[in-house]
């Protein structure tokens, strides 16, 4: 089973910038798809963007298209989300986890404590 710890995040004024890491534990990280999902207060959860297992795909909601950037190191079994451009709309808990490929869902039940990114206005 794939462990999962986020971080980066904080409070940051709209307009700027954090990169969240996500890193994972077991030796199974470089077979999976990885994506982030993000909650904000009183909503579900959604998907954001999503790397494939080679780091050579990439996909991500229109929302946050042309100001994030998913990437990944597996060597390091870590992955990457670079947010510039932050609104106050981003504020979330941002999460990573295994995903499934064009159904942008999780792959396992396996989630981190996530990581809470706050944009103010």
């Amino acid at each position: 089973q794939v462990q999962l710890v986020e971080s980066g995040g904080g409070l940051v004024q709209a307009g700027g910038s954090l990169r969240l890491s996500c890193a994972a534990s077991g030796r199974t990280f470089s077979r999976y798809n990885m994506g982030w999902f993000r909650q904000a207060p009183g909503k579900e959860r959604e998907f954001v963007a999503a790397i494939t297992v080679s780091g050579g795909g990439t996909y991500y909601v229109d929302s946050v298209k042309g100001r994030f950037t998913i990437s990944r190191v597996n060597a390091k079994s870590t992955v990457y989300l670079q947010m510039n451009s932050l609104k106050p709309e981003d504020t979330a808990v941002y999460y990573c986890t295994a995903i499934i490929w064009y159904r942008w869902t999780n792959a396992l039940d396996a989630w981190g404590q996530g990581t809470l990114v706050t944009v103010s206005s």
